[in-house]
């Protein structure tokens, strides 16, 4: 069974970023996947470089998010979009993966939300940006911005949106390719 490690950068309860990952699963028959959500996000100490270097115990919280990561075969991360950029919370977690490598050769898909018309445009460049740096693999099919989000999900989390449901689906199936053949992430 292949591991997919989903991380939102919202910390609200009713988050559509949230929704989303949490109605993945439910789009199709996968059953040689496993899904998880990341939860640890609002946890993770502020961080500085100081408290990371080798040979240093990293926080509970930090070792945690470092296991999880390890242990999954690929990496959703699905993000709203705030002052133009990715959301602190999400950041701070990120940066605490750069110097310890969880990210390397690691399929990973990248989606944003918003309910403007842009759909976190900004965010998703950034983030995607930052995990290329970080050695994250991820291709074109794996990106995705989803624009105008609450006409597509309804208040309880469930994808609406036909297109939408389409999408994810894609995403979550080039990433199974990645599984299959490793070579062609």
């Amino acid at each position: 069974m292949k591991k997919i490690l989903c991380i939102s950068g919202s910390l609200r309860p009713t988050s559509t970023n949230t929704n989303i990952l949490k109605a993945i699963p439910h789009l199709a028959e996968w059953p040689d996947l496993s899904f998880s959500i990341y939860e640890g996000l609002d946890q993770l100490p502020y961080f500085s470089p100081e408290l990371d270097y080798e040979g240093s115990t990293p926080a509970a919280t930090v070792a945690d998010l470092r296991a999880q990561l390890k242990a999954a075969d690929a990496v959703i991360v699905c993000t709203p979009e705030y002052a133009f950029g990715v959301p602190g919370v999400l950041k701070n977690a990120l940066d605490w993966i750069v110097s310890s490598g969880e990210f390397v050769d690691k399929p990973t898909a990248v989606i944003s939300a918003s309910p403007m018309a842009t759909g976190g445009d900004k965010a998703n460049a950034s983030l995607v940006q930052t995990l290329k740096v970080m050695t994250a693999t991820i291709t074109e099919d794996r990106i995705l911005i989803i624009p105008t989000v609450r006409t597509k999900i309804d208040a309880v989390g469930n994808v609406t949106d036909e297109g939408l449901k389409t999408a994810l689906v894609k995403i979550v199936e080039s990433l199974k390719t990645a599984f299959l053949h490793p070579g062609n992430n």
